[in-house]
């Protein structure tokens, strides 16, 4: 089954976008013409790019590997504008005026903005909104609403994310976060991004089943193995959530000193 690409508008359509998803897909699609056509893969392999987090083409859970805008710095606050939302000012429509028409009543800032934050990283005081970005999960629905007062940052590319699929031997599942960041430049012929993508194909086609996806070999032999063949070493973004399990196993070549030296320090200090 071949790669199959597809992207949203991006750039040429969109002011969140981070970057240009059309000159992204546009190049891998020429860059890996035989593997569209004469695919040696053990089944399909989708790409999709989406420009920002907003996920238009919802590559996150559509596609083995998936491309979504993001940015590395702070969201840029125009604070006469977030208060002229609070004011209910006519010329500052929530939602971009989305729901025109509609009275869904004043806007209400900490209803409709604040407490949703999926980290509760915003506050509004003294006529000043906050952010504490070191904790924004860039979810989008902050700017989507007052989209005349924040917008995204600009420091911008994308993250990486592998292993979604439809149902097919073990239920759906949502691409798993690889790369959390990026730079997308065309000027290099997006090397970083092919070597990724050039490393996980290796592994794939020759450790996979027939008809097994990516994400399902990820789920055979653990996301680790996934870290070692791309080279990416392990950061708290991988965690989806905290272990359960309490033993820690480790392989001899990560052990300084080998296990013999660990064995004879262990008798020494606990077995007197």
């Amino acid at each position: 089954m071949p790669a199959i690409p597809a992207d949203c508008l991006g750039q040429s359509r969109c002011e969140y976008a981070c970057y240009d998803t059309q000159a992204l897909c546009h190049f891998l699609t020429n860059e890996y013409q035989d593997e569209l056509h004469r695919p040696a893969f053990p089944y399909k392999f989708k790409f999709k790019f989406d420009a920002c987090p907003n996920c238009c083409v919802a590559s996150i859970a559509r596609s083995d590997m998936s491309f979504i805008g993001t940015w590395k710095d702070n969201i840029r606050i125009d604070q006469d504008a977030v208060n002229k939302y609070v004011e209910n000012d006519a010329a500052y429509p929530a939602n971009a005026g989305a729901h025109k028409g509609r009275d869904w009543g004043p806007f209400d800032l900490e209803k409709e903005v604040l407490a949703l934050c999926p980290t509760k990283c915003m506050k509004f005081e003294n006529k000043k909104l906050a952010i504490d970005d070191a904790n924004c999960t860039r979810c989008m629905h902050c700017i989507n609403v007052m989209p005349r007062a924040l917008k995204i940052g600009k420091e911008t590319g994308c993250s990486i994310l592998c292993g979604a699929k439809a149902p097919i031997l073990d239920g759906a599942q949502m691409g798993s976060l690889l790369v959390p960041f990026i730079e997308v430049n065309a000027d290099n012929d997006y090397e970083a991004i092919t070597e990724i993508i050039e490393n996980i194909w290796d592994w794939w086609m020759e450790e996979a089943k027939n008809r097994e996806r990516l994400g399902e070999l990820i789920m055979r032999q653990g996301f680790q193995k996934l870290l070692e063949v791309t080279g990416i070493k392990a950061i708290p973004q991988h965690v989806s959530y905290p272990r359960t399990n309490p033993y820690i196993f480790w392989k001899e070549d990560e052990v300084p000193g080998g296990w013999d030296r660990d064995v004879d320090e262990y008798r020494k200090h606990h077995l007197r």
